[in-house]
């Protein structure tokens, strides 16, 4: 695939460096990218870090640069903005497109305070999901800047942190993605596969299950040295490998034979799903009456070492059938939480009666 047919798998793409460190990296990157179908390029002016005393952005004087930018290389620019301030300061100098961080997205007193500073301003906003897995912040963030008349609006999944550790920075949880594009079809969604990934090594097979997933469009952290980037050097990758991943990227057959055999396996997938929730059914009826037995014999409802086996013997049983780990422990926590849960009501029940 040539990178001029690019518009033909997605509708957006986005590079350009995690944070604009000085004039000559910005405008470098920016010529390195000046072959590319960009839709933005993008730089980071603000950015608060997560321990403080690290390099926190160039703040202001970055602003030129990216305007410098626009003027060179005809690319529309933008930023990422967490307060009101930075909102006036954006549209002071004009930038094309702004986007909400995950760390603001979480916290709607933030979203509220940029949509006032937006409203009327015209300028489109993008909007990461929230750092937590949480698809009712992510769809409230959106209702808030629609109720202060912001229209053009667009979503980027950049993943979720999560306890566990996993291959990836920040886990994609897909569902969470899938449940958007079904909530909200009317917004354009993209994939930040450098923060989902954490590494560059990832980014090309992210990308990849973007097209896949039928994604809007990508924003990649793209900078003209990655490995001395004062951020996130381990996520960013150069002009040269972007245009290699582009060209790398394959669109996926459709045919009618392709479409009637998923078709057909999704039946059988439908069948199962319906196996499992009766299964699950049976199951936390079988809870309940553990649940009954022990608020009847006065015995506490977690035994800890009870669990910890459980947990051990699933883990390796999944582990055999080729199941990974990760999945195994996380579904048979939420089987426990819930067990948990329903025992408990037991308890408030019988509270409640006395």
């Amino acid at each position: 695939m040539r990178t001029d047919n690019f518009a033909g798998l997605f509708a957006s793409l986005i590079a350009g460096p995690c944070s604009a460190e000085t004039r000559s990296q910005v405008l470098e990157t920016a010529e390195g990218l000046a072959g590319l179908p960009l839709s933005y390029f993008r730089a980071g002016i603000w950015k608060p870090r997560t321990q403080p005393g690290a390099f926190e952005g160039i703040g202001d004087e970055g602003l030129p640069w990216l305007q410098e930018v626009r003027t060179r290389f005809g690319f529309k620019i933008c930023t990422e903005v967490a307060t009101a301030e930075h909102v006036r300061v954006a549209v002071e100098h004009q930038l094309d497109m702004v986007w909400i961080g995950a760390r603001s997205t979480v916290n709607p007193f933030t979203v509220q305070e940029l949509a006032e500073a937006l409203q009327g301003t015209g300028i489109p906003i993008m909007v990461k999901n929230p750092v937590n897995p949480d698809l009712k912040l992510w769809l409230g963030a959106i209702e808030r800047l629609e109720r202060h008349g912001l229209i053009v609006i667009g979503a980027i999944h950049r993943g979720f942190s999560v306890y566990q550790k996993t291959k990836y920075r920040n886990n994609p949880h897909w569902q969470i993605a899938i449940d958007f594009k079904q909530a909200r079809p009317d917004i354009p969604l993209l994939m930040d596969p450098s923060h989902i990934g954490g590494r560059a090594a990832l980014i090309a097979p992210l990308a990849q299950q973007a097209l896949d997933l039928h994604y809007d469009g990508l924003m990649i952290e793209t900078h003209r040295d990655p490995i001395n980037a004062l951020t996130d050097a381990k996520q960013q990758i150069s002009p040269t490998t972007l245009t290699e991943l582009l060209q790398k990227l394959e669109p996926r057959s459709k045919s009618d034979q392709l479409l009637a055999d998923i078709s057909e396996l999704r039946d059988k997938l439908s069948l199962i799903d319906d196996g499992l929730i009766e299964l699950l059914q049976e199951r936390m009826g079988l809870s309940k009456q553990i649940g009954l037995l022990k608020r009847n014999h006065n015995s506490p409802i977690l035994q800890v070492q009870r669990w910890e086996e459980t947990l051990k013997s699933t883990v390796e049983k999944a582990l055999q059938a080729d199941i990974s780990q990760e999945f195994a422990e996380q579904f048979i926590k939420m089987l426990h939480e819930e067990s948990i849960r329903i025992q408990l009501a037991l308890l408030s029940d019988q509270s409640d009666a006395s």
